[in-house]
């Protein structure tokens, strides 16, 4: 598929356009009366066109729309990774919603429109596009994390998002009204090209424009110190929300970081010196937080907060390989991170669960199968090989340690070893704690059983044979590098 540069060129968004089409066509079944089971239909049907045509854009080079959306390897790889998690989000969510009285078609259109703003976030190169496709992902998740009306955790998650999504969204948009009064454009291209001249001329705003982008993103990764939603949302929302909240969102927030400040920003010597102080005060805050929880919904919060922490020594290895070792991480960590909310999604279909940790007494003794699949996301998360996460660090610590970073790769390993206690306490409770009352025994349902099948698969199988992920990930640069 040849894409050249051209003013209005569709074929740049024809995922967008096909998830767009199929939210629509959601959003107005309501008024035929359309039977409640087909808006995950038309869900599934969009994102597989989206996945075609995605899959037709990788090798493309080219830019559209007067040159705001680019269509690079990098943006086609973080559309995979968008799919991918919507898929299995909404394969997680038919059974675990209808179990809690919740499963509106709304949901389904939602989730297909929140995936559309991270495939603009990712494809712009334009931070005015950016923060539109940065809003259009954000407002669908506010609704969603509250979309359980009767519950009042989930009213507090989506009151809680929306807030702190308000204060990024104003962060983002002042540190663009400061870049476009340093440089009198808000096109990165431009910004790159004029670069020596904005500093001589306008160093203090673009300085400043360039913090403010950087804490309206951090808002969004959950880096800290600007982390203190995750847990109560993470928490509060339904749990197949939460699982998406813990990849999609995070995803399309480094697809532009890595966008604005690897490629438009990439000469501001001090961004490095900023980015290991994130990666560190991230990794380690977040493990530390998570060695006392006893929900299994709220350490994997604080897990994602530590993992952001380990993408973000990606960052200050910059290059080829940092970009590269940063899109292998994330999507290592959509499986096997997925694939832990599934389990936790299995077990709250049951009623009255709450995902702490006395819950998963006796899991191994009534499910095998299932402890066994929990303990490999598990091993995964903490690092442990073969599987893809212990490849996933290895290839980003590999990468600071060519770059000359090796304290801050010290610190990660340390963060790691950390973490590895919290989470092999998940496996000690699923094996060899006891309950007092008899275990009660999950339905599985095949949309789930696919879902782990295929979490499972990656996180073991792409640990075994990294080659074609690491292929993948080398590919997946900007068209400008």
């Amino acid at each position: 598929m040849d894409i050249t540069s051209a003013a209005i060129d569709f074929n740049i968004i024809y995922p967008e356009i096909c998830l767009l089409v199929a939210s629509f066509v959601i959003f107005v079944l309501p008024f035929f009366k359309g039977p409640s089971k087909t808006a995950p239909v038309i869900a599934f049907l969009g994102l597989f066109a989206a996945a075609l045509a995605t899959v037709n854009q990788w090798g493309s080079q080219g830019s559209g729309f007067y040159g705001m959306v680019a269509c690079d390897n990098f943006g086609v790889a973080f559309k995979f990774i968008f799919v991918l998690t919507s898929t299995l989000a909404l394969l997680m969510g038919y059974r675990y919603l209808s179990a809690k009285g919740i499963n509106r078609p709304e949901f389904y259109g939602l989730l297909l429109v929140s995936t559309v703003g991270m495939m603009v976030m990712a494809n712009s190169t334009d931070l005015v596009v950016i923060f539109l496709g940065l809003e259009v992902m954000s407002v669908p998740l506010y609704v969603m994390a509250g979309m359980a009306r009767r519950s009042l955790e989930s009213n507090e998650a989506g009151i809680k998002y929306f807030i702190m999504g308000a204060f990024a969204s104003a962060f983002l948009l002042m540190g663009i009204a400061f870049v476009f009064g340093a440089s009198g454009t808000t096109d990165l291209r431009r910004i790159v090209a004029d670069f020596s001249f904005i500093m001589s001329s306008a160093r203090p705003y673009l300085l400043l424009g360039v913090s403010l982008l950087l804490v309206g993103f951090g808002f969004k990764v959950a880096a800290v110190p600007f982390h203190s939603w995750v847990p109560d949302v993470y928490q509060g929302a339904p749990t197949p929300v939460t699982a998406f909240f813990s990849v999609g969102p995070k995803a399309a927030g480094f697809a532009a970081l890595l966008r604005v400040f690897m490629y438009g920003f990439v000469d501001v010597a001090v961004l490095t010196t900023v980015f290991q102080v994130l990666a560190i005060l991230t990794m380690t805050v977040g493990n530390v937080l998570a060695l006392r929880q006893n929900n299994v919904k709220r350490l994997l919060a604080y897990s994602s907060i530590a993992h952001a922490g380990y993408i973000f020594v990606a960052l200050v290895a910059g290059g080829a390989e940092g970009i590269s070792s940063a899109v292998f991480y994330l999507v290592a960590y959509a499986f096997f991170n997925l694939g832990g909310f599934a389990v936790v999604v299995l077990l709250e279909t049951r009623s009255g669960c709450r995902s702490n940790f006395s819950e998963l007494a006796g899991l191994a003794k009534t499910h095998p199968y299932l402890s066994a699949v929990l303990a490999l996301f598990m091993f995964a998360l903490s690092g442990f090989p073969p599987t893809v996460g212990f490849v996933g660090k290895f290839y980003v610590f590999a990468a600071a340690v060519k770059a000359g970073f090796i304290p801050l790769v010290v610190i990660g390993v340390m963060n790691s070893f950390l973490s590895v206690y919290y989470y092999l306490r998940v496996v000690k409770t699923s094996y060899f704690d006891s309950s007092e009352t008899a275990f009660i025994p999950v339905r599985y349902s095949p949309a789930i059983i696919l879902v782990l099948i295929v979490t499972a698969a990656g996180t073991l199988g792409m640990g075994l044979f990294p080659e074609q992920l690491l292929d993948f990930s080398k590919a997946a640069l900007f068209a400008f590098l």
